[in-house]
């Protein structure tokens, strides 16, 4: 398993907020809301290794918290295509990368369905 860290902003895991590695800095930056400097760290550790799931869906988050809904959803579907990874969230439960990428999913679905 990986262990991850699951920022949450208000609602449970149906948030699907970010999961990411410890080492990096860029889950700090996105609870922090400095969206611009989380996507810098992350395209950066994403060029090292490209289909780390804790940082693709930490991409996707970013995405969705700055209105790319599109480009949230192409990242979420890259999860999905990926191997399912376990993940070991910082309020010590275990989820699969899958889980985390649908519930961004959906949750993108119910911002678009709630804006019309």
């Amino acid at each position: 398993m990986r262990i991850a860290l699951l920022l949450l902003a208000a609602a449970p895991l149906a948030a699907a907020l970010p999961a990411q590695a410890q080492e990096s800095t860029a889950a700090r930056e996105i609870v922090g809301g400095a969206y611009d400097k989380a996507e810098l760290k992350l395209a950066s550790e994403l060029r090292a290794r490209p289909d780390q799931p804790e940082l693709l869906l930490n991409l996707a988050a970013v995405y969705s918290q700055t209105g790319r809904s599109a480009e949230a959803r192409a990242v979420y579907n890259k999860v999905l295509a990926q191997d399912e990874v376990l993940l070991d969230l910082a309020s010590r439960r275990t989820t699969s990368s899958h889980a985390i990428a649908r519930a961004g999913l959906q949750r993108l679905q119910t911002v678009q369905f709630s804006a019309r």
